[in-house]
C-alpha cells in the first residue's frame, strides 16, 4: 500500500464528496452484473454529475461504517476494458481496503494500486 502527501489532492476530492450526492448501485453483498462470481464486499456506487474514465460518474466504495470521508484511493487498470479509473473510498477501515483491492484484483485482468491517504488527514 502507498501513502501520498499531497493535502490539496485529498482537500479537492473532500469538496468533491461534500458536494455531490452519492448514488449507491450495488449494495454490500450483491454480485456484479457481468460476472456472478463476484460480490461486492462494501457498498459501490457514483457520484452524481460526474465523469470517469468509463463515460460514467466517479465510482466510491462505503465502508461499513457509513462515514463519508475520504481515506484512500484505488487506480484500476483493465487489460480486457483496456481503461484505468480511480475509485474514492470513503470511511474504509484497513481491513475493508483489503477486501477493495482483493475484489478487483479479478485475475482477468484487472490490477489496482491503493493510495492511501496519511492518518490524521482525512
Amino acid at each position: 500500500m502507498t501513502t501520498v502527501h499531497n493535502e490539496a489532492y485529498w482537500e479537492t476530492l473532500d469538496s468533491l464528496i461534500t458536494t455531490t450526492s452519492i448514488v449507491i448501485d450495488s449494495a454490500t453483498g450483491s454480485t456484479h452484473p457481468d460476472y456472478e462470481n463476484r460480490v461486492y464486499p462494501l457498498d459501490y456506487g457514483y457520484l452524481a454529475g460526474t465523469t470517469s474514465a468509463d463515460g460514467g460518474g466517479i465510482d466510491v466504495f462505503i465502508g461499513k461504517g457509513g462515514e463519508k470521508s475520504v481515506v484512500g484511493i484505488v487506480c484500476t487498470v483493465d487489460l480486457l476494458k483496456r481503461d484505468s479509473e480511480v475509485k474514492i473510498l470513503l470511511g474504509c477501515s484497513e481491513p475493508e481496503m483489503r477486501q477493495i483491492v482483493d475484489f478487483l484484483h479479478d485475475g482477468d485482468g484487472m490490477h489496482c494500486l491503493l493510495v492511501k491517504r496519511e492518518s490524521g488527514n482525512s
